[in-house]
């Protein structure tokens, strides 16, 4: 992490059939919320993960001394577990491993990992992974393609490599079988349900083997997807950090924001997100059909900052209020119809309008061919009346549809109204006068 790739990648739908995908691709596209796990030796400092080193900001040798202080000894997987429960997540995705090479399972690959170079002394990610499934919350596993620590990797500090792949491919071949092994030994111990890979970007696909890469994971676990970061074999796009201004084009993609500024833990970052700023964020997201995979980054021993549990558990408490205008729905009004986000149910009979204005007054909607059957304020079992405005009986054109929202039911952070229509929702498109 730590790239905004929205521009960088090439769309992940290249070479994969959305058709063929997407039976297996529904649970995601139900999920909506995701939370992310930055966690690694880089917490016993609070640095940047990997990058910290990559770019000269502390030694190598510096860097990986954190291993020797990394304990875990206040992990609790299940209230981890019971935390992403709350928030309204669907699905977690751990760092496994980051640039770095220090892998939070056992691995066979002679390199270092948790078990054996750190006083945590402990597989992290088994107990995780079971935490998880007695919650019903899916398996993810980020993995870093890049290893910075390996001796075969090329790439190194940002200004030095230890070798050109041209120049030393029998190298770069010993790595393909690290980087490949490492990969199936997850894919053998934890059977992800999501893939989330991450540095693609130095080097090409066929330097990857990213099909091969894929298909090894397909034959284990065929129900398994993928990110974008794949050099074109994934199953989804993946902008970080910075939302798209408009829908994204892809079939299915998802939105990765840190809680702060940071993805791992950052004692010195206090530049939280509100509760208000992640539902709005989320809200926009849900609305352009995306999923948000929302941040945390726990401390060396486990635990996980105050600031990111209250952040999650109010995201959690507004999910649970709202929670079908948001989960399992549609993308909503193509921009210009409503000032604000807005879902769809998926037989298209419902339509949920997410009010960013907390202060209250009226709303407005605009080419809504549809007759409105009810409308009722999202978990306060509040029914409003909408007023038409400016329809002309012989024109096909609808008019204007107002509804007043009463101050005293508006929720904390953000309400939602649900617009219940008289058959599939139908817009007028036009530009107005007489048809």
């Amino acid at each position: 992490m730590g790239l905004c790739f929205i521009c960088l990648q090439a769309p992940a739908q290249q070479k994969t059939n959305a058709d063929s995908i997407r039976e297996k691709m529904q649970w995601f596209a139900d999920a909506k919320l995701g939370i992310f796990i930055h966690w690694g030796i880089y917490s016993v400092n609070g640095i940047d993960e990997s990058w910290s080193f990559h770019n000269k900001k502390i030694s190598y040798p510096d860097y990986m001394k954190q291993l020797s202080r990394f304990t875990a000894s206040a992990y609790k997987p299940e209230a981890w577990a019971a935390l992403i429960k709350e928030s309204g997540a669907r699905y977690a995705v751990i760092t496994t491993k980051h640039h770095d090479g220090v892998a939070l399972w056992p691995t066979k690959q002679n390199h270092f990992n948790v078990v054996d170079n750190t006083p945590a002394k402990r597989d992290l990610l088994k107990p995780f992974y079971a935490a998880l499934d007695r919650q019903g919350i899916k398996r993810g596993a980020y993995f870093s393609l890049i290893d910075w620590s390996h001796p075969d990797y090329p790439g190194f500090l940002n200004d030095s490599s230890r070798y050109k792949v041209a120049d030393d491919p029998a190298r770069w071949e010993r790595f393909q079988h690290f980087f490949q092994a490492q990969i199936n030994e997850i894919n053998l111990a934890y059977k992800p349900d999501l893939w989330w890979f991450d540095g693609d970007w130095e080097h090409s696909a066929d330097e990857w083997q990213a099909k091969k890469v894929k298909e090894d994971i397909l034959k284990i676990n065929p129900a398994a997807i993928v990110n974008g970061r794949l050099q074109g074999f994934g199953d989804y796009e993946t902008p970080e950090q910075n939302f798209p201004v408009s829908r994204p084009p892809f079939n299915w993609w998802e939105l990765c924001m840190t809680t702060n500024n940071n993805w791992g833990y950052h004692p010195d970052d206090t530049n939280y997100k509100t509760p208000f700023e992640v539902i709005s964020i989320f809200a926009d997201v849900v609305g352009n059909g995306g999923n948000l995979l929302l941040d945390i980054g726990p401390k060396e021993d486990g635990s996980i900052p105050a600031e990111q549990i209250h952040i999650l558990k109010e995201l959690g408490k507004w999910n649970k209020k709202h929670a079908e205008a948001v989960f399992g729905t549609l993308p909503g009004l193509p921009a210009g119809h409503f000032y604000g986000p807005s879902t769809l149910s998926k037989d298209s009979v419902t339509l949920y309008l997410f009010l960013p204005d907390r202060s209250a007054g009226d709303i407005m909607i605009k080419g809504l061919s549809n007759k409105i059957k009810d409308v009722e304020i999202v978990g306060e079992s509040q029914h409003l009346s909408p007023k038409i405005v400016g329809k002309i009986s012989w024109s096909p054109v609808p008019g204007l549809v107002f509804i007043h929202v009463p101050g005293k039911f508006k929720d904390e952070y953000m309400t939602v109204l649900k617009v219940s229509l008289q058959g599939r929702l139908k817009l007028y498109r036009g530009q107005g006068g007489l048809k």
